[in-house]
């Protein structure tokens, strides 16, 4: 008869800290806001099931509809910029950085990192006074270089706002794809760069025919962080431009609008079932672009790799 296989209690024990952590903290609260946007308070403060009144009411109310769709599209703009501008310079730096005859290598991925460490207040507000046309460095620095007639206050402008953060938050998080894109690279066998080497592939040839393909499945995770984090996105918007994210709610993304609507602001009145509401399309949003990605994009990716 056949040993029977020790039951690894061990594991459960290990893992049991971590998960009691990780429900108390995101699943319990996660079902909590989502039931909450099922309900609603009534003149007398009872609270009632209305299953998806507020939802309804999101989208169809002019009132909430047009701030709705202003904070989505401003949210997917502010995550194109990522896209199109983080990452590529991310997988840039990281190429440039892993050639084994680079100096001070070192050096140069610590001062781009720096930068995700630190605190969005400190961020936002070490910009505002930079860009600052009053007290701000910018525009004596662009006069030094003879281009002073190219700055404006680029934080004040409706056409210039959203952009100017979105740039900002590169600058900061620059450092994570270049890190990720860096390990990717690393990892990739000698074996395989020596053969490539013998075929006559070098320098920036290799990496686009032989190094870019291996790592498609770090991009691929980036690109599904990117994502995810920017449209949790809240704090540099609120530092830099207040809750109202002026001018004129340009710069007005979900994160920002879900914390007036929730929290009040000013002579607004906090509504924590519409502000569930929110989180609840905001979250709807999310789970259908990561399951859009593992579902399409990294199945490709896998049959792409072997």
């Amino acid at each position: 008869m056949a040993a029977r296989k020790p039951v690894r209690w061990h594991i459960a024990v290990f893992l049991a800290p971590a998960v009691a952590v990780y429900t108390a903290l995101m699943i319990i609260p996660l079902f909590g806001t989502l039931l909450q946007s099922l309900m609603n308070e009534t003149d007398d403060g009872e609270r009632v099931f209305v299953g998806l009144q507020n939802f309804a009411t999101l989208f169809g109310d002019a009132l909430w509809s047009d701030a709705f769709w202003n904070a989505l599209g401003n949210n997917t703009w502010f995550f194109v910029i990522h896209m199109l501008v983080q990452n590529p310079i991310g997988i840039a730096l990281a190429a440039i950085l892993s050639t084994p005859r680079l100096r001070m290598a070192a050096f140069y991925r610590t001062a781009i990192f720096i930068p995700t460490i630190l605190s969005f207040v400190i961020v936002g507000f070490v910009w505002k006074l930079i860009l600052s046309p009053i007290w701000g460095i910018a525009p004596g620095m662009l006069d030094a270089v003879g281009l002073k007639m190219l700055f404006a206050p680029w934080l004040g402008k409706e056409e210039y706002a959203l952009t100017t953060l979105a740039l900002i938050s590169v600058w900061q998080f620059v450092g994570i794809p270049m890190m990720l894109i860096y390990a990717a690279l690393l990892s990739i066998p000698d074996e395989v760069i020596e053969a490539a080497e013998m075929d006559g592939i070098t320098g920036w040839s290799q990496f686009w025919k032989i190094k870019l393909p291996l790592i498609l499945p770090a991009i691929g995770i980036i690109s599904i962080l990117t994502f995810v984090g920017n449209f949790n996105a809240f704090d540099l918007i609120y530092v830099a431009q207040g809750a109202l994210a002026g001018p004129d709610f340009s710069t007005d993304i979900l994160g920002t609008f879900l914390y007036r609507t929730f929290f009040g602001f000013q002579l607004q009145l906090g509504d924590p079932y519409m502000g569930s509401a929110i989180a609840g399309a905001m979250f709807g949003i999310i789970l259908l672009g990561v399951c859009i990605y593992l579902f399409g994009i990294q199945t490709r990716l896998r049959r792409y790799q072997f």
